[in-house]
């Protein structure tokens, strides 16, 4: 097809709880990659939904010239599921069976169409993505959420489709993966559409579009020439703004005078007439005339401050509106010689690879971040001491009970509200207490008393931080996966902060270098080729 694109025509979204997401948007989007930027809860989601044809607008229209092929942020996949599943090929490779059985039926070749090597296809391109131990009928919970993640995006570039969305596509990408992404995508020919807070994915686009409070804003360059736009416009629109602000207290200031002006030259007047003794009948019409005047002027003056702080609203709406995100400290104190847990010769479940065997001790007040490629077991690893994962070997003692949050965040209940589930994770606290706590971090009371499925992933993600880190009693040993994915830059920040001040045992899973450098971890458990290494950090 020629020149395929998505155009949003005057668009608008309204929740379930009647809350208008976004509204009277417009944008087109062509053939450059192009990078969908905004805080979490902003609708970047439900905006890449609806161009992909998910979700219909409330107002406006969505039109697509050409396929689309839409990427979800959270990789989720029914039991018995393969990789063919998560490929999105199973139907293909179904029917092509079929047909090689003998099959005839028309819907069979309408399913195969023109990719008769759609087997090779997807085995050279689990291949060329460093996973070529797997095959179309690996079942799918053997995979890593890394894996799982590298599966679908493999799915996603044998589409052939005139357009891809992903949805946050470096989420459990190791850093290795991370850049072999990133040069997949410089090679994608047709258009393509990246949601992310990946700020080294987003400098390889060539627009970045930004959904805010503001609505939709198209910024003709990469990450770090819309980040110095941003903070140009944030600065001219504080400084309109102050200057506004000025203009209307000089305004109020100098009608203020008038008007006091006026009034002393009335007292004056009536003052006169009384002492030159006229007639009462001319002091009444000159009194008449003095408050006629007195009345049109008061007029005059409130539709000129009207307009004044008219323009101030005007100036404020054009100020993003971005609250602080903040995340409460925990207190809790281990000493530093207390033995938290003991992994004595443990083999891992799920690992193939020399990592499937570990020796560990943890003590009270030691901070572990646990790095290595996609696979090696970090995740099964942290499920282990969190006891979601029985070892095949060996012994795992916990002398305190791990405080687990997984990449999925299956702790969650899609259909209770964040407040249900923080009420239940914490007793003792007021509901006071705990709704100010989930208002700081960025959740208000419409979000918090909605339920957890009808939230973004970063707005998920804080509430399931939120029911982990606000807990009662509170967690003496976190064991954390992936924490800082889905999660906007303000938040990252937040997060890195509180848990920088946590005095209890950590152990957290990342990806992110930067994230990782921020929490103050005292040591490195690295897994390599013969094994794992533990080392200061």
């Amino acid at each position: 097809m020629t020149n395929p694109y998505l155009a949003l025509e005057g668009v608008s979204y309204v929740l379930p709880d009647g809350r208008t997401l976004f509204s009277d948007i417009s944008e087109q989007f062509d053939q450059r990659p192009t990078g969908l930027v905004g805080r979490n809860g902003a609708g970047k989601t439900v905006l890449a939904r609806m161009l992909a044809g998910q979700v219909q607008p409330a107002a406006g229209r969505c039109t697509r010239a050409g396929s689309v092929y839409y990427l979800a942020q959270q990789i989720s996949h029914p039991p018995g599921a393969t990789v063919s599943d998560l490929a999105g090929v199973r139907a293909i490779l179904a029917a092509l069976e079929r047909i090689e059985a003998g099959s005839s039926a028309p819907e069979d070749f309408d399913a195969v169409g023109e990719r008769w090597d759609i087997r090779l296809r997807l085995q050279d391109e689990l291949e060329r993505n460093g996973l070529g131990h797997l095959d179309a009928t690996t079942p799918a919970s053997a995979l890593s959420g890394g894996e799982a993640m590298r599966v679908t995006l493999a799915g996603a570039l044998l589409s052939d489709a005139d357009f891809l969305i992903l949805d946050e596509p470096s989420n459990h990408l190791d850093r290795p993966n991370r850049q072999a992404l990133a040069e997949q995508l410089q090679r994608w020919p047709r258009g393509l559409v990246v949601v992310s807070h990946d700020r080294p994915l987003l400098g390889a686009m060539a627009r970045i579009v930004e959904l805010s409070s503001l609505g939709l804003r198209s910024y003709g360059g990469n990450y770090t020439f819309y980040a110095q736009c941003k903070e140009q416009e944030r600065q001219n629109a504080i400084q309109q703004l102050e200057q506004r602000r000025l203009e209307h207290r000089r305004e109020a200031q100098s009608l203020r005078e008038q008007r006091e002006r006026l009034e002393r030259r009335q007292a004056r007047g009536n003052r006169h007439g009384q002492d030159a003794n006229q007639a009462k009948i001319l002091l009444g019409r000159q009194k008449e005339r003095s408050e006629g005047s007195a009345g049109k002027l008061r007029q005059q003056h409130a539709a000129a401050l009207a307009q004044s702080a008219e323009r101030v609203r005007e100036a404020a709406h054009r100020v993003e509106h971005d609250l602080a995100i903040v995340m409460h400290a925990l207190p809790v104190a281990l000493t530093s010689q207390k033995r938290v847990a003991e992994l004595e010769a443990v083999a891992l479940p799920f690992v193939r690879t020399a990592t499937r065997h570990i020796r560990l001790t943890l003590t009270g007040q030691q901070r572990v971040g646990v790095v290595g490629p996609n696979g090696c077991g970090k995740s099964t690893l942290l499920k282990v001491l969190a006891r979601r994962l029985q070892p095949l070997a060996g012994t795992c003692k916990m002398s305190v009970e791990g405080i687990y949050l997984d990449q999925q965040l299956a702790s969650l209940d899609p259909r209770r509200t964040v407040l249900e589930q923080m009420l239940a994770a914490n007793g003792t606290a007021s509901e006071g207490d705990l709704r100010m706590r989930l208002a700081h971090l960025g959740l208000d009371q419409r979000k918090i008393g909605a339920p957890v499925g009808a939230l973004s992933g970063g707005e998920r993600l804080k509430a399931a931080l939120a029911c982990v880190l606000y807990a009662d009693p509170s967690p003496q040993l976190l064991l954390l996966d992936e924490p800082s994915n889905h999660l906007d830059l303000p938040s990252v920040q937040a997060l890195e902060a509180m848990l920088r001040g946590y005095q209890g045992a950590l152990m957290v899973v990342s990806h992110d270098d930067a994230f990782m450098d921020g929490l103050g971890l005292t040591d490195r458990l690295v897994a390599t080729g013969q094994g794992w290494r533990i080392e200061p950090w």
